[in-house]
């Protein structure tokens, strides 16, 4: 169902690294908060989580993945899995800088994604009952989404419980891009869900397409207070599934307006000021898929930044 058909002839020339991001202009926004640089810089190593998720197993499990692995050295990878096609990669490890356990789930080629994202037959399901225990009648999530995340959810808790145990951690941190922010956003309420009460969890993920309907964006809002949704500039791919097929983004909206320069959007998918995603790439057609890739703050995700 997911294909990594790559893009590398028309995203060559992305493949840059911006200069280091500047102070932001501290005027007052209407109905948006602008982000310090030093909370901008702070995104960075859940950036390069994300970005090392799109490299093969062999090269996460001894953390050998270039770039995205050297910014994040002392991680220690524990699972890893995925074939990238059926199942997206995805990996569990313990980071001892911040004491935590993390998740981190590969995305998508763009394309592919949001022809799957803009196809007015989309279907939703209830949640399975075995993996979101508790969650109310009328909660319901893209049907793709939800079966993807159902083939590696049991793996992934029972590795998480492990390092938790062994490490005596109570954080557990869960990040991804694309469809991975997607797989990721669900994490986020399983783990809140199925682990003991008190366990910090904490999601940041990256140009994450709408997963759920109204009920489940109020319902993830009442179970995960700690989650950030970053979108970059026009990246069009946070505004499909349409909210007219039904679907509905939680809060968290952090808005990357250009290199060093972002606000947070509060609300969850009704934002009325012109800088957040929904006012300011209102269809597909004002939006410019290239964004989707980057960059984060200098930083791209994608198959072909995994170096």
């Amino acid at each position: 169902m997911w294909t990594l058909l790559g893009l590398s002839s028309l995203l060559a020339s992305c493949a840059g690294v911006l200069a280091a991001p500047t102070d932001p202009l501290l005027s007052p926004r209407s109905g948006v908060t602008t982000l310090p640089s030093s909370q901008l810089a702070a995104f960075a190593p859940f950036t390069q989580f994300a970005r090392a998720a799109y490299c093969a197993p062999s090269a996460i499990s001894n953390w050998g993945c270039g770039d995205a692995c050297n910014a994040l050295p002392g991680f220690q990878p524990t699972l890893t899995g995925g074939d990238g096609n059926d199942v997206q990669y995805f990996f569990v490890g313990y980071w001892p800088a911040k004491s935590a356990v993390v998740v981190a789930h590969q995305g998508t080629d763009p394309t592919q994604l949001l022809s799957d994202l803009t196809d007015l037959t989309i279907a939703q399901e209830a949640l399975n009952p075995k993996l979101f225990p508790g969650v109310p009648s009328g909660v319901e999530v893209h049907s793709g989404f939800a079966n993807e995340h159902a083939q590696t959810a049991a793996a992934i808790l029972t590795e998480v419980k492990r390092l938790m145990k062994l490490h005596s951690s109570t954080s557990v941190i869960l990040v991804g891009h694309s469809l991975g922010g997607a797989l990721a956003e669900l994490d986020s309420l399983f783990m809140k869900l199925n682990l003991p009460a008190g366990t910090a969890i904490k999601a940041v993920t990256y140009g994450t397409p709408r997963v759920g309907n109204p009920a489940y964006a109020t319902y993830f809002d009442s179970q995960v207070s700690d989650f950030t949704r970053v979108n970059n500039e026009q990246d069009l791919i946070p505004i499909v599934p349409g909210r007219f097929l039904g679907f509905e983004h939680p809060h968290g909206e952090v808005h990357i307006l250009s290199p060093g320069d972002a606000v947070s959007c509060p609300g969850d998918d009704d934002a009325t000021d012109s800088q957040c995603t929904i006012q300011s790439v209102p269809n597909i057609l004002d939006g410019d898929i290239l964004d989707h890739l980057g960059p984060y703050q200098g930083i791209y995700i994608g198959t072909i930044f995994c170096t």
